[in-house]
């Protein structure tokens, strides 16, 4: 939806809280959707190599704003020590990765090369596990891809079934 002057300065508003718990420039993407009663409100922030994302849906769209900017100020007052701690790396170990979504084929068709259908590039920064399981858990993904800041090595974090983490790294022969 284009949103009015003061859907925008209200949302403005209500973001502004986040200042205070990030200290350096932040990148914050607000979507508003309308779909008949349902109002929704998906916010994204970048920040110190961190991204965030949180959604609500109302019968309202300030109220969905409101919903979504707690949610937003929860999820960074529980990370805020983390966050606080860590401290960059440099660039220079920054690796660009690109992520591609194949198409699936039906083992009847035959073997048919895979069609890509989408393909996203980004930077990944070396972390630590616990710095890899924090930026899962703001995204809300199941698993993440990370070079490891001490061994500089790809792994993977993903979510078990129980609840818990584990923990996917290459061995080197």
């Amino acid at each position: 939806m284009e949103p009015s002057d003061a859907l925008k300065s209200y949302a403005e508003e209500k973001l502004e809280r986040v200042k205070k718990y990030i200290d350096e420039p932040i990148v914050v993407q607000v979507f508003l959707t309308v779909e008949k009663i349902r109002h929704l409100a998906e916010v994204t922030i970048t920040a110190k190599g961190i991204t965030i994302k949180a959604a609500e849906e109302t019968n309202d769209m300030y109220a969905s704003i409101d919903a979504v900017s707690d949610k937003i100020e929860r999820q960074l007052r529980r990370f805020k020590e983390r966050i606080k701690a860590h401290k960059p790396a440099p660039d220079a170990r920054e690796r660009q990765v690109q992520k591609s979504i194949v198409e699936a084929q039906s083992i009847e068709e035959g073997a048919q090369a895979p069609v890509i259908i989408k393909t996203k590039s980004f930077s990944m920064k070396p972390m630590s596990v616990e710095e890899a399981v924090m930026q899962m858990e703001l995204l809300h993904k199941d698993f993440l891809v990370y070079t490891e800041s001490s061994t500089e090595k790809i792994n993977v974090v993903y979510r078990r079934k129980d609840g818990n983490y584990g923990l996917i790294s290459p061995e080197t022969t």
